[in-house]
């Protein structure tokens, strides 16, 4: 028997059904076990798929995973058409990282745009029980900006990468935009911070290394820093936005939230609220956590390839419209950022 959850106001079945592509990730798998215990999404389905079968989260009655190629579209259609039928929700969230993106630049082109915009015609195809488009959460991120850009990122400021895989979101974002103008889908597009502390092991995104300062001597193994030289080197001047995973994954259902009608008229980009910091600040807080030994843990490779794509992406941006939609911040810098990942690294969950 199907899981339901009531009629909509226009009479619709609503089965809060919910696709997370990249679900493998670190991110998506969270988010699955998040959305579990999130009181608007009763009885939530999952389906979730990356290019590796994901793991189902612990607790969840109501899973389908799939290991699936989104460059081909028989696999994407095969999406909506599991036991649990058409999603109300999806988050793309597959794609080729930025650094991936650069050094190989058409399996960016064909992951990053090709397939979103597959999965942008499978979504305008489809119609869940509910009647109304889907609701398409499209993970964006801040490497869409670059060249000369104010002192304070605002939502007027015009976006124009310097990289391929910001190139590739951008056009993915106006993708999503087209769509949800023409009524296709309900798109939302967050335009992610640099996400600090990542567990795991490093991603092939540019700025893997903001969280491998931290991540990585909290090991108890070295951690290679692309900025700088030295403790006293300038470049660990270079500044970044960030946010914690615990934030980013409360903005994420968040998005699935807000009212369309909140959203600025034209456009439903958003960028995710955070907050500026350096890597010489970073460092500081890791000594303040940890102690003078796990700075030896550092050793300085400087990049200049890493720099300049860091360094072209904005790190100061006015939260106000974010935060007027209802998305959250972080509060208290770094310091308590880097304390709970010693927690949860001394308690074996990270």
């Amino acid at each position: 028997m199907a899981v339901t959850n009531g009629v909509n106001g226009n009479g619709h079945e609503q089965t809060n059904t919910v696709l997370i592509t990249g679900a493998g990730g670190w991110l998506g798998g969270i988010l699955a076990g998040e959305l579990l215990s999130d009181p608007l999404t009763p009885n939530v389905r999952l389906i979730l798929c990356d290019i590796v079968e994901p793991k189902a989260p612990k607790g969840a009655k109501h899973v389908v995973t799939r290991k699936a190629d989104l460059c081909d579209p028989k696999e994407i259609d095969a999406l909506f058409n599991t036991e649990f039928g058409v999603p109300d929700t999806i988050y793309c969230f597959h794609g080729i990282m930025s650094r991936g993106s650069e050094d190989n630049f058409d399996l960016g082109m064909r992951v990053n745009i090709d397939s979103i915009r597959a999965m942008l015609q499978a979504s305008r195809s489809a119609r869940p029980p509910s009647g109304e488009p889907i609701k398409f959460v499209f993970t964006s991120s801040l490497a869409v900006y670059g060249g000369p850009l104010p002192e304070v990122v605002t939502v007027d400021t015009i976006a124009t990468p310097e990289g391929a895989y910001g190139m590739g979101k951008l056009s993915a974002e106006l993708l999503v935009n087209e769509y949800t103008r023409r009524g296709f889908i309900d798109g939302r597009i967050l335009r992610l911070p640099t996400i600090v502390v990542r567990p795991g092991v490093p991603s092939a995104a540019t700025s893997a290394f903001i969280s491998g300062i931290i991540r990585e001597p909290l090991h108890g193994v070295e951690a290679i820093c692309p900025v700088g030289n030295g403790f006293d080197s300038p470049e660990l001047q270079l500044a970044a936005w960030v946010a914690s995973p615990e934030t980013t994954i409360k903005n994420f259902v968040i998005a699935k939230h807000i009212p369309s009608s909140k959203f600025l008229a034209h456009t439903r980009v958003v960028y995710l609220p955070g907050f500026t910091t350096t890597v010489k600040q970073e460092l500081e807080a890791l000594e303040a956590v940890a102690g003078k030994d796990a700075l030896k843990l550092i050793k300085f490779q400087d990049d200049p390839i890493n720099r300049r794509i860091v360094g072209s992406w904005p790190a100061r941006f006015d939260n106000s419209y974010p935060c007027g939609l209802g998305f959250v911040a972080d509060e208290g810098g770094m310091v308590p950022i880097v304390r709970r990942f010693k927690e949860a690294v001394e308690a074996g969950l990270a």
